[in-house]
């Protein structure tokens, strides 16, 4: 057993199989007894150390367990499932004295576990080849399944066709058909829409069962029944790719008549599009009942969808000119596209109802239409007038009143977490919910202001914190954050690019840190590159510079342990900081004689609201008063006039020398493109530390398209600068005008943040406001919108500009 416990010690995982075998079951209860104490103890080490035993623990405790239940418990363990190489080969050999009987309930009981991997699927199926019973089909191994043969596809030099690895697999006929049982297919089933591509999963499925290996009819049945169901978009059109490649019979058809129904009602559009057009072909062979089509038309017509709503019209067109008798069944179905948005859905709907009108047989569905069509807007009321005479009662005119949404009051920032257990809470769901190293999508939506005083909270709340109960606070942060990628690994290089990096990043820096992941080479390297300069920098990677250049102060003043709290943390939602209230921090600092961060008192002074504060003048005499000379500064900030960066004032309209600032270009379309330019401010390159110093060079305005941000990063963007909403639009106009004129999804987001922010608004602000009306994708015109009324409703909207 000593020997055995040397091994693991050493992390010769090579020599753990046989000394495993040379002991009898009492030696191995033993020995597993100090191995569940060996890997308690680990758990506090590095994760350097950690790496070198952890897979010699894994395979010596597989081993030395006696039940199939506590090992296959241990061989899932979260905190022994990471290694470079498989380490099943040497699990296996460990266990190859055992009864076939025991092998096959491990297999059983090890796959229903969850996170299966391709190696993982490998193992049960020597487990169940080697026990001689059937491969346990759960979804777990399903998943391991998919993986395996997503990566059989790329192992020779040219890609090998998909229908061909699954022919070949013996497994394929028991483990396909549960994935049309998983609750969520696994992300491995990718799919593309290539009608005559065999090449992807719904088209290599299909070839199956064209061979007879899967039942064709078990397979339209379980895709319609996935397709009833709902779920993921990704998922419906997967089983709606299969369904269509299996061309379900007439007699399919016609047997499901109230699914279609009901996904036409209902389904995601592409599905209803199918569902519709099964109808079509059930009603071109006389085997779609009047009274079922006018149910499924009332709901399909009251849908969003543009072309669904045509399509539908189209059909119902088609039965009221094969049999203009069914008017009194269909026009009232006809008349739910009255309530649609789209005007000209409605014009197709009165004149489809006016052709057949004189078809319909009592005066009751006449009522019932005219109350319908009562409802449309002054521009169809001549036409519904005409249609329908005394039914329809004419409207008084009324008075148009406009109303907006109440202006947004600024809203205290909570203070930081004042125990341990709150901090680590907060920190950890923050930097559990984007612990990912792959970018985030721009598509991804985020309030930016609960993410900054989230992130600020967080922040502050860590330097005070590790000042007081360093012990108790790295201590519960190490067992809250147990698997975390950075925790296991160190940061990796992407988490400290300004390019990327967001403000959960920036937590993860600051914890990092603190728990001693970090060493003192790589974090002056890393800081280092929180400057930003070159022709390419752009102002993404310059504000997430500024971001962290902040958190690595932080980290070396939570290490030195001399700092009481931050001053840069915001005292309202938008990320501003109260004048006065940033007097009374740098007493405390005075009076404590700790010398500020120059990152940190830089962000303060960005942040500090000058405008419309009554006690501007009173809080620049109280800073001058300190004696200090951050004291100093700050009076003379406060006094200051000038923006961080003043936007150059030309008309968008006008066509500028490139030294007046404003830019501009045709498009291929044709159209222009207006960007604006910014003036230098010199304070900010002789005072602020040299993270901050593109903020005040100037900057020209250049169309160029980046894509290293996201929803998630823009989060501090706003709160760098929360008092200057027309430099900061000047910045990021490209992204504005890129979501305008290519269709650039995700890039309006903090415009509602900037609305909300003080500062003057003008030109700068109103051109970026334009470009978000104009954006292509709905989401983001819809954050122009609250953009456009936040500033309304404070009386800053110009709308002639």
């Amino acid at each position: 057993m000593n020997e055995l416990l040397t091994a693991v010690r050493a992390g010769r995982h090579h020599d753990v199989p046989p000394l495993v075998l040379a002991l009898d079951r009492p030696g191995r209860r033993s020995a597993l007894a100090e191995l569940k104490e060996l890997r308690k103890e680990v758990r506090g080490w590095d994760w350097q150390r950690r790496d070198r035993i952890r897979k010699a623990l894994l395979v010596a405790g597989a081993g030395c367990h006696t039940g199939a239940a506590g090992c296959a418990a241990w061989i899932g363990g979260r905190d022994l499932r990471d290694w470079t190489r498989s380490p099943y080969p040497l699990i296996l050999a460990s266990l190859k004295d055992r009864d076939p009987a025991w092998l096959g309930d491990l297999a059983h009981r090890f796959a229903g576990r969850a996170a299966l991997s391709e190696a993982e699927y490998t193992f049960v199926g020597e487990l169940t080849r080697i026990a001689r019973v059937p491969l346990p089909v759960t979804d777990n191994l399903v998943t391991g399944w998919t993986e395996l043969v997503g990566a059989a596809r790329w192992r020779r030099r040219t890609r090998r066709p998909l229908t061909d690895i699954l022919r070949d697999d013996p497994h394929a006929a028991v483990l396909a058909p549960r994935l049309f049982e998983m609750a969520e297919l696994p992300p491995q089933v990718d799919f593309y829409d290539a009608p005559d591509s065999q090449d992807h999963w719904p088209g290599a499925l299909s070839a199956l069962a064209e061979d007879g290996v899967l039942d064709r009819s078990y397979l339209v049945e379980r895709c319609v029944a996935r397709l009833m169901r709902g779920g993921k978009s990704v998922d419906q059109r997967f089983f709606l790719a299969v369904l269509q490649r299996l061309e379900a019979t007439e007699d399919e058809e016609k047997s499901r008549l109230r699914d279609w129904t009901a996904m036409a009602a209902d389904g995601i559009a592409p599905v209803a599009s199918h569902a519709q057009q099964v109808l079509v072909r059930l009603d071109a062979r006389g085997e779609l009942p009047v009274r079922e089509l006018a149910d499924v038309s009332g709901a399909v017509l009251f849908r969003q969808e543009k072309k669904l709503v045509r399509a539908q019209l189209t059909l119902l067109g088609k039965v009221l000119r094969r049999n203009a008798s069914t008017a009194g069944e269909l026009l009232p179905a006809v008349a739910e596209a009255f309530a649609h948005e789209g005007i000209d859905v409605q014009e197709r709907a009165l004149k489809l109802v006016a052709r057949y009108l004189p078809a319909v047989p009592g005066p009751d569905v006449r009522e019932q239409l005219a109350s319908a069509a009562a409802q449309l807007g002054p521009m169809h009321r001549e036409s519904v007038t005409a249609l329908f005479g005394e039914l329809v009662e004419d409207e008084a005119p009324q008075a148009y009143e406009e109303f907006l949404p109440p202006a947004p009051v600024l809203r205290r920032q909570d203070p930081a977490p004042e125990t341990v257990a709150e901090l680590v809470e907060e920190v950890a769901a923050r930097v559990k919910a984007h612990a990912s190293e792959h970018w985030i999508p721009a598509s991804a939506v985020l309030d930016t202001s609960a993410g900054i005083t989230g992130f600020e909270r967080a922040l502050d709340g860590l330097v005070r914190l590790a000042r007081s109960d360093r012990e108790e606070l790295t201590g519960s942060l190490r067992e809250a954050l147990a698997g975390v990628r950075f925790v296991e690994h160190g940061l990796s290089p992407y988490m400290v690019d300004p390019r990327g990096i967001s403000t959960s990043h920036g937590l993860s820096v600051v914890v990092a840190s603190l728990l001693g992941l970090v060493s003192e080479r790589d974090r002056v390297a890393w800081r280092a590159k929180t400057v930003v300069t070159g022709s390419d920098a752009c102002a993404h990677a310059a504000l997430n510079g500024v971001l962290l250049d902040r958190v690595w102060e932080a980290s070396e003043a939570i290490a030195a342990g001399r700092v009481p709290f931050l001053l840069a943390t915001p005292t309202w939602h938008t990320g501003a900081v109260k004048a006065a209230e940033l007097v009374e921090r740098l007493r405390t600092y005075r009076d404590l004689d700790v010398r500020p961060g120059p990152a940190d008192f830089a962000q303060a002074l960005l942040r500090v609201r000058r405008d419309s504060d009554p006690e501007r003048a009173e809080s620049a005499a109280a800073a001058e008063a300190l004696g200090t000379g951050e004291g100093d500064r700050l009076a003379a900030w406060i006094r200051a006039e000038d923006s961080v960066a003043p936007v150059l004032r030309h008309p968008a309209t006008t066509v500028s020398r490139p030294s007046g600032g404003t830019w501009w270009q045709r498009t291929t379309s044709g159209a222009r493109q207006v960007l604006v330019a910014t003036r230098e401010r010199l304070v900010i390159q002789r005072d602020f530390p040299e993270a901050f110093h593109w903020l005040g060079r100037a900057q020209l305005p250049r169309a160029q398209e980046c894509y290293h941000w996201g929803p998630e990063r823009s989060s501090h963007w706003t709160a760098t600068l929360p008092g200057d909403p027309e430099t900061l639009a000047a910045w990021l106009m490209p992204d504005l005008l890129f979501a305008a004129d290519q269709g650039q999804r995700g890039a309006v987001g903090f415009l509602p943040a900037l609305a909300e922010s003080a500062g003057e608004v003008g030109g700068a602000m109103h051109l970026a406001l334009a470009y978000g009306l104009g954006a292509r994708h709905p989401e983001d015109r819809t954050a122009a919108v609250d953009a456009l009324l936040v500033l309304a409703a404070r009386g800053r909207l110009d709308g002639a500009a």
